[in-house]
């Protein structure tokens, strides 16, 4: 997914960002990426918003599943992929300015599948919306 020469901790975060083109064409960032979190973040921006001026559900949701996958893919057996079978987002405040921030944590990493938590919290620490999500461990076809 990232490059077969380089090691996930040898490719810059922008690079991560580019081989995901709808995480960069929304403006998601990453800040941390190690086997036990990944964190990353999105701005408040008029076109992500509601009505209402608070950042669009689909955006968070957007950030965390991008901010989980990568932190799947670091967690990853060599040659395997991965794909998301369930998500599951409680939406707890709104966000109508700043900076949105997830970071995501695997709880289980087995056989078969990578569990994962991701918390979203404002810019202010304050938690916007938590993610439980599963991923497949997917065998190499080789």
């Amino acid at each position: 997914m990232f490059g077969e020469e380089k090691g996930l901790a040898d490719v810059a975060n922008d690079e991560i960002i580019k081989a995901i083109p709808f995480a960069a064409s929304i403006g998601i960032e990453l800040t941390l990426i190690t086997p036990e979190q990944v964190v990353g973040r999105l701005s408040w921006s008029q076109d992500r918003t509601t009505a209402g001026g608070a950042i669009h559900g689909g955006a968070t949701m957007a950030l965390a599943d991008t901010i989980a996958a990568i932190c799947a893919v670091v967690n990853l057996p060599p040659g395997a992929t991965t794909t998301t079978t369930a998500s599951s987002t409680v939406f707890v405040r709104a966000a109508r300015s700043g900076t949105i921030i997830a970071t995501a944590r695997p709880i289980h990493v087995g056989r078969s599948t990578i569990v994962l938590v991701i918390e979203v919290r404002d810019d202010v620490d304050k938690l916007i919306a938590q993610t439980t999500q599963t991923q497949a461990i997917l065998a190499s076809s080789e």
